[in-house]
Formats: C-alpha cells, sequence, structure tokens
C-alpha cells in the first residue's frame, strides 16, 4: 500500500500548483575497462536484472510508469490539432519538383552581394562561406565543383589518417565524389545547373541511405543485415537538385548516444576544441559542417540528435515537424520520434535543403493531415513587423537550470536583444510533467529501437555493439508493454499542455543544451563511456519536440569563457517551421560573425 500515485485529469491540472523539479539522474560514470566489466554484470541473468531494476528505481522509472494511473487514453504517434495559416509565407508544393521548392525558397531569401562574400579581405571577420557564395563562385568560373572536389578530397584523406582515429566519414569513395563533380562541373560549362543546390557538397549520416554507400550505422555490422539498393527519399530529392555527396559521415552508433563517441571506428572532434565531443548522434554531420568541408549535411534527430551536436559546434540545426519529411529509405523509418533533418552553417543554407528535402509520405499524409509546407519571405518589407508580434514562451525555472550560468545569461541577452530590436514579446509560461515527459521519451525511443535491431542481436548481433549501445539496450530490454502504453498516455497529456501554452504564445524558447561541449576522457576512446547526468544536461531541453513532434531549431548564439559555442532553441507549432525559422534568421543577424574554428578548411579559395 502507499505506492499508488494517480494523475488528475490533464486538463483539471492547476498550473499554478505545477513545483519545477531540478533533474538529478543517478547512475555511474564509467569509461575504460571498468565499463566493461560493468557491462558484463548487466548482462548476467539475474544480477544484471537487480541492477538495471535498481537503477530505474532511483530515478523514479518505476514510479512514473507502474506505479502511476494515468486517466488520459494513448497517443501512439503524434496527433496534432489544426493550425492557422503563418503569416508573410511562401507556400511550397511538396508533392512537386525538389529543384522547384529550392528555386521558391531562394526567393524567399534577402537580397545577395556576391562582392561582400568572394573577394572579402582576407583580414574582414570570420564567416562561413554561403551556398550562394558557391553559386556565385561556379557561374563567374571563380572555381569549379571539381576543383573543390579535390580540396575535399585531400582534407578527408587527411582525417582518415589521424592518430588516434576521428574520422568525420565512415564511407568514402574519392572517385565516386569526382565523379559527382565533373557532372556538376560540365553542366556549369553548359550554362544549366540543376538549381542553386547544384555543385553543393553535402555530407549523409551513416544512418540514411545514399547509394552505393552501405549504411552502417556507426555498427560493425548492419550493413551485414540491410542492404542499400537506392537513396533514401531525401538524398534522392537532394540528387535531383545536383547536389555531391561526399559520403557517410560518423555518428554515435545506431543514434543511442548523445555524445558522439564510437569505439567502432574513432570519435569525431569538435573543430572547436579538439579535446572535446561534438554531440551526438549526429557528430559528423555537425563537425563536417562547423569544420567548412561541407556546406550542409543530412542528420537524424530523435533524442536532439540534429540540434545537440548542432549547438555544441555552433552551426544551425533543424528538427522539423514530424511527419513534414520522409524517414524512408532510413534506420530509423518506422519510429515515432524520429525525423531526416538538415544542419548548416547558416539559416538561409537551412531553407535551401529543407525546401529540397521535405515531402511527407502517403502514410503520414492520411494520419497527420499536414499543413501546406512554408518558408518565411524573409525578403519581404512586413518581414520585421511580423518580428514584433511574435510572443516567445519561456519557462525561466527550466531556461535557467543549466550547468555553466555562461549559457543561461548568454540566452537571456538574446532575448533582450530581440525585445529591443524587433518588439518580441517574453511571457512567461509553465512546461509541466517535465520528468514525465523525459521518462515517456525514453520508453518510447528505447522501445522502437529495441523492434527495429532485436531479431539481429537474437541472431548474435547483439555482442558486437559497443558497451555504450549494450547498456542502453540493457535498460531497453526491462520495459514492459505497460511500460510502453503509460508512455503513450503521458504522451497525450504532453501534447495537451503544449497546446495550451501555444494559445499564449508563439514559440517556446530555452537554451539548445544545458552544457556546452564536454570533456573526452582518454579512457573513453576503446570501450566508450557512460556518462547519465552528461547525458541529462545535453538532453534536458530538447525532449518535447520528439515525444510530441514539433519542429524546432537550434541557433548559435555565441561562447561560453572557455570559446565553446552555445545555442537557443526555438520550438514552434505543429507545422510552424516558418515561424521558427524567420526568427532564427534575425537572432543570427542579431549574434554578428563567429568565431573562426580551430579547425577550419576554406575549401572554395583553397
Amino acid at each position: 500500500m502507499g505506492k499508488k500515485r494517480v494523475m488528475v485529469p490533464v486538463e483539471k491540472l492547476d498550473l499554478s500548483a505545477v513545483k519545477y523539479e531540478k533533474e538529478v539522474i543517478q547512475a555511474p560514470h564509467l569509461a575504460g575497462f571498468l565499463f566493461k566489466f560493468f557491462v558484463g554484470i548487466l548482462e548476467m541473468p539475474v544480477i544484471g536484472s537487480f541492477v538495471v531494476s535498481m537503477l530505474k528505481k532511483q530515478n523514479k522509472i518505476e514510479e512514473l510508469l507502474l506505479n502511476t494511473v494515468i486517466p488520459e487514453a494513448p497517443m501512439f504517434k503524434p496527433e496534432f490539432p489544426p493550425q492557422e495559416e503563418e503569416p508573410v509565407i511562401s507556400t511550397l508544393d511538396e508533392d512537386g519538383k525538389p529543384e522547384d521548392r529550392v528555386d521558391k525558397a531562394l526567393k524567399c531569401l534577402p537580397h545577395y552581394d556576391p562582392i561582400d562574400r568572394v573577394k572579402s579581405d582576407p583580414s574582414s571577420p570570420f564567416r562561413y562561406w554561403k551556398i550562394r557564395d558557391y553559386a556565385h563562385a561556379y557561374r563567374s568560373r571563380h572555381t569549379t565543383p571539381s576543383m573543390v572536389a579535390e580540396h575535399i578530397i585531400s582534407i578527408i584523406q587527411e582525417f582518415n589518417h589521424r592518430k588516434p582515429a576521428a574520422p568525420l566519414l565512415i564511407s568514402f569513395d574519392p572517385e565516386e565524389v569526382m565523379k559527382q563533380a565533373a557532372a556538376s562541373a560540365q553542366r556549369f560549362e553548359e550554362g544549366n545547373p540543376l538549381s542553386i543546390l547544384d555543385g553543393i557538397f553535402i555530407a549523409i549520416k551513416d544512418d540514411i541511405d545514399c547509394y552505393p554507400h552501405p549504411t552502417k550505422g556507426a555498427s560493425t555490422w548492419m550493413h551485414e543485415v540491410r542492404s542499400v539498393e537506392k537513396d533514401a527519399d531525401s538524398v534522392s530529392r537532394l540528387r535531383r537538385c545536383g547536389v555531391i555527396f561526399v559520403g557517410k559521415a560518423n555518428m554515435h552508433e545506431l543514434g543511442m548516444g548523445t555524445t558522439g563517441n564510437n569505439p567502432n571506428y574513432g570519435t569525431t572532434r569538435n573543430p572547436h576544441a579538439p579535446d572535446r565531443y561534438t554531440g551526438g548522434s549526429s557528430s559528423g554531420p555537425a563537425a563536417i559542417v562547423a569544420s567548412g568541408i561541407c556546406s550542409a549535411a543530412l542528420g537524424t534527430d530523435g533524442g536532439g540528435s540534429v540540434r545537440i551536436p548542432s549547438s555544441l559546434c555552433g552551426v544551425v540545426g533543424l528538427k522539423t515537424t514530424y511527419g513534414r519529411t520522409s524517414i524512408k529509405g532510413s534506420l530509423c523509418d518506422s519510429g515515432t520520434v524520429e525525423i531526416i533533418g538538415p544542419i548548416a552553417s547558416s539559416v538561409e543554407d537551412i531553407m535551401l535543403v529543407y525546401a529540397a528535402i521535405l515531402g511527407s509520405t502517403p502514410e503520414d499524409k492520411i494520419s497527420l493531415k499536414p499543413a501546406p509546407p512554408c518558408l518565411p519571405i524573409l525578403s519581404s518589407h512586413d518581414n520585421l513587423n511580423i518580428l514584433g508580434s511574435l510572443r516567445l514562451g519561456k519557462y525561466s525555472l527550466w531556461f535557467n537550470d543549466v550547468f555553466s550560468t555562461d549559457i543561461s545569461e548568454k540566452s537571456e541577452d538574446i532575448l533582450e536583444l530581440l525585445m529591443k530590436t524587433h518588439g518580441c514579446q517574453i511571457v512567461e509560461v509553465v512546461v509541466p510533467e517535465l520528468l514525465e515527459m523525459r521518462t515517456a521519451h525514453l520508453v518510447s525511443i528505447g522501445s522502437e529501437f529495441l523492434a527495429s535491431v532485436n531479431p539481429d542481436c537474437e541472431d548474435g548481433k547483439g555482442k558486437r555493439l559497443t558497451y555504450d549501445s549494450r547498456t542502453s539496450s540493457a535498460l531497453f530490454r526491462s520495459f514492459t508493454a505497460s511500460d510502453y502504453v503509460a508512455a503513450q498516455c503521458l504522451r497525450r497529456r504532453i501534447m495537451h499542455h503544449h497546446m495550451e501554452i501555444f494559445k499564449k504564445v508563439d514559440v517556446i524558447v530555452t537554451p539548445t543544451t544545458g552544457m556546452t561541449a564536454p570533456l573526452i576522457p582518454p579512457s573513453a576512446h576503446k570501450y566508450g563511456e557512460t556518462d547519465m547526468p552528461v547525458t541529462g544536461y545535453l538532453m534536458r531541453f530538447i525532449i518535447a519536440a520528439n515525444l510530441i513532434g514539433l519542429p524546432a531549431i537550434s541557433v548559435p548564439i555565441g561562447y561560453d569563457k572557455q570559446g565553446l559555442p552555445i545555442g537557443l532553441q526555438l520550438i514552434g507549432r505543429p507545422w510552424g517551421e516558418a515561424t521558427i525559422l524567420r526568427l532564427a534568421s534575425a537572432i543570427e543577424e542579431l549574434c554578428g560573425n563567429p568565431k573562426r574554428p580551430m579547425s577550419f578548411y576554406d575549401v572554395l579559395k583553397g
């Protein structure tokens, strides 16, 4: 007696009585041989189950699932209420040609002056080259895609020979890259580029199919059980626009981690500090963009995996509304929390890549009833008026719950600038049941992960996973059918809370992560590590967008006292990509020029 906990119906919850609970994760930090020994214990039939059960009790997982009565019905995938159309937008045809959408996106961007960029003074402040800079350089014959390809191949080969291993790409074929570049160069020579994306170099995360490369998910065995016969939908759409694919980018094995640590191939290093993590799981995509080698990359985001590394590496990462982009042709193509999204060095480049890849599957069109995709018209005179009307929701107790006050202070400064410069209104909100939200997400993504790998793990491949993935698997295997249903009931409650908040505000603002890039312990190179408190800080603000499918973007806003990048996250209404892109562009302009990363390559100038 006494264990049972009964939640009040969601519509009767008294927000004034909600108390913010700081997240305290109780789990050991282990690396090296000690970590290997711990995993051996976890996988013992009786002792392992006891250890997992104790960890779940210490972190209130059983209390929130097994012992709680949740009055709401389960919601097994996001269900969105109808949304009003966003103002000053350009609507895109998701069933049309991707190159036509990209052309329409191009017309949404502010005026481009090529003199300031391609012929810039070497002593001028650092700025990343944008997609339009490459396009101008090709059209004006300052360079060719083939010349840029030669620079990129040289850099990638240098990375591949580093000791200890820290590869940006897992699968890389120089001949294939040069073949694509030559075809693009010929199109420019003939005056017939396919789109503004023609000749633009993009990396694809290793859990997204990009023919003829294998898809390993940065494991040592996935390609043995899953063949790649064609591009994923998103990759196919980019290919039609003339994109050059450099290869498959490194990642945290099978996406089950937030740091990017990978003992299988080597851990990608943060371009701003090589002794620190990039964040995960899209570690390679974020690092290759932050290093200047590629204009953009595709990542997947099931638990912040696009936004976390983008924040830690000082670039922009977009997590779309669930169902806005097709996940067919990826390792996550049956999940309910994961999407494919772009990473780039600027908001305008995100818009161009997003325009190319968007498009719901026929199944999602039936179940989700998506609003027509649209982009903000940043070139419109009305854009400033729309910015001034935006209401930004901030839950201060949550917003300030960070490892370093540098993060909350820098984020606060940007909100002050938005109010002062554009007249944005900051509205204090309450986001209830944050611990329940994290637990529901953990059970959901963990159950979906197991469902996808169980047959192969039972067939002997499980022992070939990294110790990090095996630790996660041990926890996920402890979840029951009733746990999963309880998590989906919580998902419905969390959706209700957020839809109520969006009646008062247009965007919810938070730091992207609760800490900047963590150090890589030397002992973690061979066996990996488990550090759940660090994971908690990295995932503190990103869960809602995955669990209930909301769009969110991470935009860089500056650096902490150690010179490490800080990101601000904007969470929008369902199908509200245009609003968060508009606001992200304004923030980008207010923040000025970024700092040149320690590891940066100017592949356009050579």
